[in-house]
């Protein structure tokens, strides 16, 4: 195993389960982006954001509250404690609990079963890649020069920025934003494209846009940043944004420097890993797993990658990684989608949208929280082949959709499964009731029930003849 974060950790962890010999070579810290610079320290940092904005809000519940004043020292501290309570969870000593051996070390492939950690040979019947992915700096001229963060360095921050510039309005960018917003920088958000989550549903990315901007930030969409110069940078058409320090989130690159030639392990065009469905490389003995295959850079499909490469190359299998990938975007509102996108639903014939909007959700206006909505692509078949969430707590929500997606289940299957109640999961449900009604009245559907009950009617008017053997109708 080349690389201890999500996929070499849990391939490691299954393969030695499976009664493999196991090595796994890591040459930073076991964990990788998850743990130290992902998915860990952001959702620590969100709620701390969370805290802070809910007090500045407190007046529309009644509550007198004074000036808020955040402790940056007091919310960096509780991040570090939080990646800090679960680091023995991927440590070394668990994974020797396990039956892994652990090295730490650089590793690199030198043949088709050979390789070198640092400079010892080793031997393998298979490998596993999971050397994962790196923030990308955007070619902006004088970017480079200024020091940038990225998703990798902004968690070594000792003081919180003024005035926080963010290049880039994906999920990271977004999320990051909005937090250092609700903990008093002054941000501004810069995105190219013409939308936030320029990959989710339209109405998804306004919404969150809409967030950020009552949460203080500025947000510029549609317009590239054309250089940086000390202290600003500026955007396209010429508008100057004066800031202290730069976030960039605008993407990761692949780390392929395990020597992969030598083994036969080949390139994509995009510079990621080339696999097959069954994360087996173009080299018979090596497969891949998470970031470095260009697969969608999430922890979960990084987890579940592991897994079924390490089963593969254990006993020699051909399971396939599942398509269906749940996502979540941690701002507020939430934003949880899995399957087609609504530019895909909409290209795609016979594919139908419903849709339930907060305002229709019980739980949302008892809490106040109706910017939102569910909405659930269904084909013609009234099967369910995406959805989106959008508010408090929507990827927890999204675990129901996720299993109607990857199972083909049909809107209606949801419908007759009762929910708790008042939920957020109620939008999701609604808007399943709501494609069931459509089917079962419309003129098609209204027509064949017409025809049912016209012989039903007749059935029962031949079964109350006399003699026919019903109540009133004769001797039985």
């Amino acid at each position: 195993m080349v690389g201890g974060g999500s996929a070499g950790l849990v391939g490691a962890r299954v393969a030695a389960a499976l009664g493999a010999s196991v090595l796994l070579v890591e040459r930073r810290r076991l964990g990788g982006d998850c743990l130290w610079t992902g998915c860990v320290p952001s959702k620590a940092l969100l709620p701390a954001a969370s805290a802070a904005a809910a007090a500045r809000s407190a007046g529309r519940y009644g509550v007198r509250t004074g000036p808020v004043q955040v402790d940056f020292t007091a919310v960096r501290e509780h991040v570090r404690s939080a990646v800090a309570a679960i680091e023995p969870v991927d440590s070394a000593d668990a994974l020797r609990a396990g039956g892994v051996r652990v090295a730490a070390g650089a590793a690199r492939l030198t043949g088709a079963t050979t390789a070198l950690v640092d400079d010892r040979p080793v031997v393998f019947r298979a490998a596993l890649l999971a050397t994962g992915s790196a923030p990308a700096l955007p070619p902006v001229p004088g970017l480079a020069g200024a020091a940038p963060l990225t998703s990798d360095t902004v968690w070594d921050l000792d003081q919180l920025p003024g005035r926080l510039l963010v290049l880039g309005g994906g999920a990271v960018g977004c999320e990051l934003a909005q937090a250092y917003a609700r903990l008093g920088s002054a941000v501004t958000l810069v995105e190219a494209l013409p939308r936030l989550l320029p990959h989710e549903d339209p109405e998804a990315g306004a919404l969150v846009a809409a967030a950020l901007a009552a949460d203080g930030a500025t947000v510029h969409t549609g317009r590239a940043v054309e250089r940086v110069e000390p202290g600003r940078a500026v955007l396209a058409g010429g508008h100057p944004v004066v800031h202290d320090r730069i976030l960039v989130a605008t993407g990761r690159r692949p780390v392929t420097d395990a020597g992969l030639e030598a083994a036969g392990v080949e390139l994509d065009r995009r510079g990621t890993v080339r696999v097959d469905r069954t994360l087996r490389t173009t080299a018979d003995r090596v497969w891949a797993a998470g970031d470095v295959t260009g697969h969608p850079e999430y922890t979960h499909v990084a987890g579940v990658h592991g897994g079924v490469a390490a089963t593969n190359a254990v006993f020699g299998l051909r399971r396939r990684v599942p398509s269906t990938v749940p996502r979540v975007t941690f701002t507020s509102p939430e934003v949880a989608s899995v399957g087609l996108t609504g530019e895909q639903a909409e290209r795609t014939d016979g594919v139908t949208a419903r849709t339930v909007r907060h305002e229709h959700v019980d739980r949302a206006v008892a809490e106040g929280h109706t910017a939102g909505f569910a909405r659930i692509w269904v084909d013609r078949r009234g099967r369910v082949v995406g959805g989106t969430l959008v508010g408090p707590r929507a990827g927890e929500s999204l675990a129901e959709l996720a299993l109607a997606v990857r199972r083909g289940m049909r809107a209606a299957d949801l419908v007759g499964s009762t929910h708790a109640y008042p939920t957020y999961a109620d939008g999701l449900w609604n808007a399943a009731i709501a494609d069931l009604m459509t089917r079962v009245t419309g003129p098609v559907p209204a027509r064949a029930l017409g025809v049912l009950l016209a012989g039903r009617r007749r059935w029962l008017d031949a079964r109350s003849r006399p003699g026919a053997g019903v109540p009133g109708g004769g001797p039985g």
